[in-house]
């Protein structure tokens, strides 16, 4: 099964193209599902109908983090197992200079990221979040490619 993205745009910010994300989004599922990661019990998204996205700014993804993860810090992306992603553009749009790319790329890229965490990777050790970065920069470069 390959599931519906449904995105939600709670926040916006200059320099974040919405229209392209939207276009962009739907092309990044098939090749997260090809790219299976190790944890293979923590797999659900072949098996979600969809996949919410919310775009919202540090202070929302501040408290999340907070709630949920017990790290009243803003971070980038917030994956829950049964399919619910949260994208801080505030922070896209911070770290895609550092990163040498658009803010919309930027975004794009937590969205991949979040999308390979249903999908069984994980990022807690440096041996698989350097097999992750290398998987979500590959799809990443191949959206890019085509817009």
């Amino acid at each position: 099964m390959i599931p519906e993205l449904e995105l939600y745009w709670h926040h916006s910010h200059l320099g974040i193209d919405q229209a392209q994300i939207s276009a962009r989004a739907p092309q990044a599922i098939a090749p997260c599902l090809a790219a299976p990661g190790p944890h293979s019990s923590d797999r659900p998204l072949g098996n979600l109908e969809t996949v919410e996205i919310s775009f919202v700014d540090d202070a929302t993804i501040t408290q999340i983090h907070a709630d949920h993860l017990d790290d009243p810090t803003p971070t980038d992306v917030i994956t829950f197992p049964h399919g619910e992603i949260f994208i801080s553009l505030d922070t896209a749009a911070k770290a895609a200079p550092q990163h040498g790319q658009s803010a919309t790329a930027e975004t794009l890229l937590y969205l991949i990221h979040g999308l390979l965490h249903l999908n069984g990777h994980h990022d807690s050790d440096s041996e698989e979040r350097t097999a992750m970065h290398a998987i979500q920069d590959r799809i990443l470069a191949s959206l890019v490619a085509t817009s």
